[in-house]
């Protein structure tokens, strides 16, 4: 028994927010309401909020058609915010914002053109957001209030390149906000900011770390997730500048800022509930008391993964949470007891023994997750490399792997250095060595497989950066037989010039500043090595990519037909970056699967077949 391509593409992945809001009109005791927001493939990948009402029933709130995701810094924020009853989001058609009444047509609050809206947040009657404007690497940030009457928004904060994470303090006097330049990254370094609401000077009261999310405490003072320490710990940070480490231990209770919006932690009350651990283990946790070193109170269950997508209304806590065993579900969690309940739909899962158990491995210093395949012995494997690469891959359930593990093939996700999870230090070993440490540590595991006889042969995949470091390792290495890059990077010069904003300066951290460092980039570029390629590649891309231009992919399997090496490449009208539509996540699964059984050797009767160009 097999795991089939459309039961993967019909497993929802997982709800990128949750909100607890209460019910409109009706009594506090009736309970209050749970909203989220689910991708649905199987329309066309639009993101669908729905509301989990106290009686159990679950509705969608956002009516067919309409699409609850936008292109703030391209990777998106928060979409959405939950107003008496009433449903406050940004459409990605129009990139505009909308207010919903439940069973009602959307009403557009902003006006039509160019500008982007994003990391939602209500304050009283209006909706504070980021807007963004401009393309390419011409753009524009400022933090404004919309009101919810339909008045024209107001521009209220213009101070970084970056902005995110508005907050209005319990009087309504003062906001914080963080913001950052090029060329630093929000996990390089940030500032936390304060002004007054009507007008005034702005403070920067928290600097020379990466802060990722900041909620007032009081009038007085904030918590923070900070790392001066070189972890993100949870800080208060009083308007004076001081700052306190309330959590000084070596685990993360952040994580990398890709989408605008992450709540790390919420505020119940006195008490701090927050997510944190390493990449092998995400935990939710309770700290009653907050002060440095105080007790936390571990209230995650048997969810070894807990999303940064919380809510609390003081009583309970809202969030995501998965394990090796539990797809994303949403979950709410007594503070007191600790006791858990599902809120979203159950997912029907494939039988338990076609999922795989990972097993947590560190091999000279390089971390990684293996997922052995269903047969005994020796087996082909997959090196799997996340994207980011300031990310990382938690062991948790994925059917994708399972989609290989149960055909024989086994996975190895390499957290390789530069990944998040495991501190600072861990994340800088990558610091101006893309292409160098990250293909190393890929080998490393690669290398450790087959001395151990676990794997036969090795082959190795990825999307966006994880392509990169596929596409590089094929041509650096002598150890994979083949490479998949999903929406990879190829060129990093060419990238850099045509990529957007928001990542067009990152690559002065992973390689180096242009051109003072331009032989680092001719040295590590796939395509201009694609001679030297140990194996054939499969290449595929979106045809409407904002980040990575398909040309990226279209370049390297041309230096590949000069070279004499074999490829194939597929583009996919209507896909950005990353799959969203069912269609395109069954062909391209079906696809790799082939492409394995081209390069390993085992035939593949169940999907299209696959023709690699070039010389047999």
């Amino acid at each position: 028994m097999t795991i089939r391509a459309v039961d993967v593409a019909r497993m929802d992945d997982r709800p990128l927010w949750v909100e607890i809001a209460e019910r409109a009109g009706g009594p506090r005791d009736a309970g209050p309401e749970v909203w989220w927001d689910e991708p649905r493939p199987h329309e066309g990948g639009r993101r669908c909020v729905v509301r989990r009402r106290p009686d159990g029933t679950i509705e969608d709130v956002l009516p067919p058609g309409w699409n609850a995701r936008n292109r703030v810094i391209e990777y998106g924020g928060r979409s959405w915010r939950v107003h008496r009853g009433r449903l406050v989001f940004t459409d990605w058609s129009d990139g505009r914002i909308h207010l919903c009444e439940p069973g009602g047509d959307p009403v557009p609050l902003t006006p039509e053109g160019p500008a982007r809206y994003g990391d939602l947040v209500v304050h009283g009657d209006e909706v504070w957001c980021v807007r963004e404007v401009g393309e390419g690497h011409d753009v524009t940030r400022d933090i404004i209030a919309v009101p919810l009457d339909g008045s024209p928004p107001r521009s209220v904060i213009r101070t970084h390149h970056f902005l995110m994470n508005p907050r209005i303090s319990p009087d309504g006097r003062q906001i914080a906000w963080i913001g950052w330049n090029h060329p630093d990254m929000p996990w390089d370094a940030t500032e936390l900011c304060v002004a007054p609401v009507e007008g005034g000077p702005c403070r920067v009261v928290a600097s020379g770390a990466s802060i990722v999310q900041a909620e007032w405490r009081d009038d007085d003072g904030l918590y923070a997730v900070a790392d001066p320490d070189g972890w993100w710990n949870i800080h208060h940070i009083g308007l004076d500048g001081t700052a306190t480490n309330l959590t000084p231990l070596p685990l993360e209770f952040g994580d990398a800022t890709w989408k605008l919006g992450a709540t790390f932690f919420a505020l119940a009350g006195e008490r701090i509930v927050a997510m944190y651990g390493t990449a092998d283990e995400r935990r939710l946790g309770v700290i009653d008391r907050p002060a440095p070193g105080a007790p936390i109170r571990d209230v995650g269950g048997d969810y070894t993964y807990w999303a940064p997508a919380l809510s609390s209304d003081g009583v309970s806590v809202v969030g995501v949470a998965a394990s090796p065993y539990r797809p994303y579900e949403v979950v709410r969690v007594d503070l007191e007891s600790g006791t858990r309940e599902v809120l979203s739909p159950r997912k029907e899962l494939p039988p338990a023994e076609l999922i795989p158990r990972p097993e947590a491995v560190t091999v000279d210093g390089v971390h990684a997750h293996v997922y052995p395949p269903s047969a005994d012995g020796p087996a082909p494997y997959v090196v799997f490399v996340h994207g980011g690469p300031t990310s990382s891959a938690p062991p948790v359930i994925d059917l994708e792997v399972a989609y290989f593990t149960s055909r024989g093939i086994g996975v190895a996700e390499v957290n390789y250095g530069g990944s998040t999870g495991y501190g600072r230090a861990y994340r800088e070993r990558l610091r101006h060595n893309w292409g160098v440490v990250d293909v190393r540590d890929c080998e490393t595991v690669a290398r450790w497989l087959t001395s151990t006889g676990r794997a036969s042969r090795v082959a190795i995949r990825g999307g966006s950066a994880g392509g990169w470091t596929s596409l590089a390792a094929l041509v650096h290495s002598d150890v994979f037989c083949g490479a998949v890059s999903h929406y990879g990077i190829s060129d990093p010069e060419g990238w850099a010039a045509e990529t957007h904003d928001f990542e067009s300066r990152y690559l002065d951290g992973l390689i180096g500043p242009l051109p003072e460092t331009r032989q680092r980039y001719l040295d590590r570029s796939p395509e201009l090595h694609a001679a030297r390629a140990s194996g054939p590649a499969l290449l595929m891309h979106g045809l409407e990519d904002k980040v990575v231009d398909p040309s990226q992919s279209e370049r390297f399997a041309a230096a590949l037909a000069r070279h004499g090496g074999r490829w194939a490449c597929l583009t996919f009208p209507g896909e950005q970056h990353g799959w969203r539509r069912e269609p395109t996540i069954v062909r391209v699964l079906e696809a790799e699967l082939a492409f394995y059984g081209l390069i390993f050797g085992f035939p593949t009767p169940e999907v299209p077949p696959l023709t690699l160009e070039g010389t047999a």
